[in-house]
């Protein structure tokens, strides 16, 4: 099949934002959602939409403590669904840097089987934007930010406004590589029942290599760190994985990617399957 390149372009493009959307409880770290190619963005294009829909099953038998050490957890299980649009456009009076728009619903299911319990219903939604530029035509460097509305669901709601501000790249390698990854942080407002989370760092880095016109398989590295407020101790994790991702046409693809926690403190052991699937038109 003939590839489009201002079709692959766009397809990349497809996600600005990521995981964290949820409650934190679902250990899933900020952002992490994001694949091979996600902020490969294109400049001087007419403008286009992209839907996203992420998914992904997070297992929650492992949590780490304040030592450190892995112990057992709730046992329960997250099914967590994202969807996502954006709108993609470069200013008339500057075609060298581009901008997105978008908004994210999220879809949480939490299993107990344990205590025989569901918590289920839609998360707190996501707007915000994204403006990048490209310094060479192999690279984009860029910045997002997002505000996470406490709307959703009594049940999975966190009760309380976040803002999501990020430094974004991406960088095409030789010998079919590319690297791209963010860097940003996660700043906290106050609950409805007087908790005030501490603000958080992440990063997340994807290493890619585009075997054939069909398959790139990637590792994944997500890292993770909340400082202490109040009653509230500081936390990180440390997630690996490793994934594919399926070119599967011009204006569309799937993601796949295992994760798994290796390090972490105060926070829930990632062992989660994760999908995305992007249409562009």
């Amino acid at each position: 099949m003939k590839r489009n390149p201002f079709a692959r372009a766009a397809l990349a493009a497809c996600c600005l934002a990521g995981a964290g959307f949820a409650s934190q409880a679902l250990a899933q770290t900020t952002f992490d959602v994001i694949g091979p190619h996600e902020y490969e963005l294109p400049t001087g294009f007419k403008p286009f939409n992209v839907f996203v829909q992420y998914g992904y099953v997070q297992d929650n038998r492992r949590v780490y403590d304040d030592k450190g050490d892995k112990v057992e957890g709730s046992g329960s299980q997250a099914i967590v669904g994202l969807s996502k649009y954006v709108r993609f456009w470069t200013p008339e009076g500057n075609p060298n840097i581009g901008l997105a728009w978008e908004a994210i619903v999220p879809e949480i299911s939490v299993r107990d089987g344990r205590a025989g319990t569901q918590a289920s219903g839609i998360g707190d939604p996501l707007t915000g934007f994204a403006i990048w530029m490209k310094p060479t035509p192999e690279s984009t460097f860029g910045f997002q930010s997002f505000v996470q509305i406490p709307a959703g669901s009594t049940e999975v709601s966190d009760r309380n406004w976040k803002n999501l501000s990020s430094f974004l790249w991406d960088v095409r390698l030789p010998a079919g590589f590319g690297w791209t990854a963010d860097a940003g942080y996660v700043f906290q407002g106050k609950r409805s029942d007087g908790l005030h989370p501490g603000n958080s760092f992440h990063t997340n880095q994807r290493l890619g290599w585009r075997a054939n016109a069909l398959l790139e398989p990637f590792v994944a590295f997500d890292y993770e760190n909340a400082q202490s407020r109040g009653t509230l101790p500081s936390s990180r994790a440390t997630d690996l994985g490793a994934g594919l991702m399926f070119h599967t046409f011009d204006n569309q693809s799937i993601t796949l990617r295992y994760s798994a926690s290796v390090n972490g403190r105060n926070h829930a052991a990632n062992n989660s399957l994760n999908l995305k699937y992007a249409y562009v038109w």
